[in-house]
């Protein structure tokens, strides 16, 4: 299969106004992607320079291979704390396995996703519902948020789910380190005050996306100058400097098998949450987007994050949104902030030894915090109520239980109610509207009906799953019209009829004949029809196929158009 490199496409026009521009949005970007990379390899359970690592390789990679020009890739919160959760049972957090396993898993992420792509299978993904992917991204927002209360309190809290950390919390909660916890809610207030400052202010954007940055340097001097390690104040520790270490991870077919599970599902969020945000940003700049080339491109990055001591990776949705509103161009501003990382790495790792864990946790709460909203619940609610619910079940499984079986079982509930209701389709009775040829349902609008026909319409394709619910609706309709002599099926809604379903209309066909009733179908749509002709039933219908249901009318009960 011939793979199509997009970077060539924006590299052959490439110009120095263009470079200046991205230069601009990889230095704004920058400001977000250091405290916020160190601080999900944290949630993670892995050493906060893995959040750099993570930032480099797979970056540039994206910026070769994808498709859109402004979609940042490298660590977001959702996928650190799905990685925590798949790797937390298995081994002891932060040990050389536990961080072996990280980048085994994020080399396996990559490879189903490479494999989805070149397959063309992008189209799988689509199967789940947008519902349920918000109601789990909510959800896990608020596991991660409430994970981060640990370092607040600087106490070994669990939090997978809801219910442990209560536990978690009632057992440890006179344990709870007063400073950190007066630092972590200082640092919180000054995220969440200081932008409205400088928004009055009317300093540029820079300076507001770039508060979490003088956040974390800010908090340095003081551990430097006040010496607030004597006082109990955890700090991040020293980190190893250096281009990220490049090495196949350690695997064996055990552990293979043990991490396909959380690999799956992590491919999964990984590329819906990664295209969502393709797709906004490509519907902006009128680009094309190719969701197998997303998959390709994704793959490719989570393998270079593998293979460079990092952890899966996606598309971030605050770094992708502050680097196209700072202007970027091309995918160049991505391999721009990437090098700025690097340079970082070699030379300033030493400078964020001192940064407290509490302020990193406080950067988490505040940035995540944003998507727990409950308004989509009751929107959605509102106007489905199958939707609503599969929401709800999908928020309380990934709370109460864990992420991943929380998604699994958001998943299949809305399999369950989707089944559920093409099982039971809107069936209707219709009528013809006084001086038209229009025919409506004859519980909403006024309409002319005969007694010697029954027209209905099912709004729903006819499968196995709904045949007999259409069969039950025709028997209790005939039954109620003594007079009835004409029974027609208006098709217009229907796409395909699959062969359980098209047994039931002829039984009905047959039934029907035995009471001197005859059965008609409308408006049956070309592929519908072609099926059709292949079998039985046209051959001993007991009535007429009609162009239209107003032609079907006007020969049968030729009185109601008067």
């Amino acid at each position: 299969m011939r793979l199509s490199l997009p970077a060539w496409q924006w590299l052959k026009h490439y110009q120095l106004a263009d470079f200046r521009a991205d230069l601009l949005a990889a230095f704004i970007v920058l400001a977000m992607l250091v405290p916020q990379g160190m601080a999900y390899a944290m949630l993670a359970g892995l050493p906060p320079m893995m959040g750099l690592y993570a930032s480099i390789i797979p970056m540039m990679i994206y910026a070769m291979i994808g498709g859109s020009p402004t979609l940042s890739i490298g660590p977001v919160a959702i996928i650190s704390m799905m990685t925590f959760a798949t790797l937390n049972p298995l081994f002891e957090v932060g040990s050389p396995v536990y961080i072996e396993a990280a980048c085994l898993l994020a080399l396996m992420v990559g490879i189903i996703s490479l494999l989805l792509g070149v397959l063309r299978f992008g189209f799988l993904i689509q199967l789940i519902s947008h519902p349920v992917i918000k109601s789990f991204i909510i959800a896990s927002a608020l596991l991660i948020a409430v994970g981060q209360i640990k370092f607040l309190f600087d106490v070994p809290l669990q939090a997978n789910n809801i219910p442990e950390f209560i536990l978690s919390l009632w057992h440890y909660f006179a344990y709870i380190h007063g400073y950190s916890l007066l630092l972590g809610i200082a640092a919180i207030l000054f995220l969440i005050y200081l932008p409205a400052v400088f928004k009055r202010l009317r300093l540029s954007a820079f300076w507001v996306r770039a508060i979490p940055l003088f956040l974390v340097l800010l908090s340095i001097a003081l551990v430097v100058v006040f010496d607030l390690n004597n006082i109990g104040i955890k700090t991040v520790g020293a980190i190893p400097s250096g281009f990220p270490p490049l090495h196949f991870p350690h695997w064996n077919i055990d552990l293979v098998i043990q991490l396909l599970p959380g690999a799956s599902m992590i491919a999964m969020v990984s590329f819906v949450e990664s295209l969502s945000i393709a797709q906004a940003t490509a519907l902006q700049q009128r680009s094309q987007l190719n969701s197998n080339q997303e998959l390709i491109a994704l793959g490719v990055a989570n393998i270079s994050a593998g293979l460079s001591s990092a952890f899966p990776v996606t598309g971030s949705l605050s770094r992708t949104v502050v680097n196209a509103d700072a202007g970027a161009k091309t995918p160049m501003a991505g391999v721009i902030s990437s090098l700025f990382i690097v340079v970082v790495s070699l030379y300033f790792t030493g400078f964020f030894r001192d940064l407290p864990l509490t302020i990193l946790a406080a950067t988490i709460i505040v940035s995540i915090w944003k998507l727990v909203d409950f308004k989509p619940f009751i929107q959605t609610w509102r106007y489905s109520k199958a939707d609503g619910l599969a929401m709800w079940i999908t928020f309380f499984a990934v709370i109460c239980l864990d992420i991943s079986t929380g998604l699994v079982i958001g998943i299949v509930s809305t399999f369950m109610l989707m089944l559920w209701r093409i099982s039971r389709p809107h069936i209707a009775q219709i009528g013809l509207v006084q001086g038209t040829q229009h025919f409506r349902n004859v519980q909403r609008h006024q309409v002319n009906t005969s007694e010697r026909v029954l027209s209905i319409r099912i709004d729903e394709n006819l499968s196995f799953l709904n045949a007999q619910t259409l069969k039950g609706f025709l028997v209790n309709a005939v039954s109620e019209h003594p007079k009835l002599k004409h029974v027609v099926i208006n098709c217009s809604s229907i796409s395909s009829i699959d062969y359980s379903a098209l047994e039931m209309l002829e039984d009905v066909d047959a039934e029907l004949s035995k009471l001197n009733i005859q059965l008609h179908f409308s408006e049956i749509k070309g592929p519908v029809m072609d099926g059709l002709k292949h079998s039985h039933l046209l051959t001993h219908l007991s009535g007429k196929i009609y162009l239209s249901h107003y032609q079907a009318v006007r020969e049968l009960a030729p009185e109601i158009l008067d």
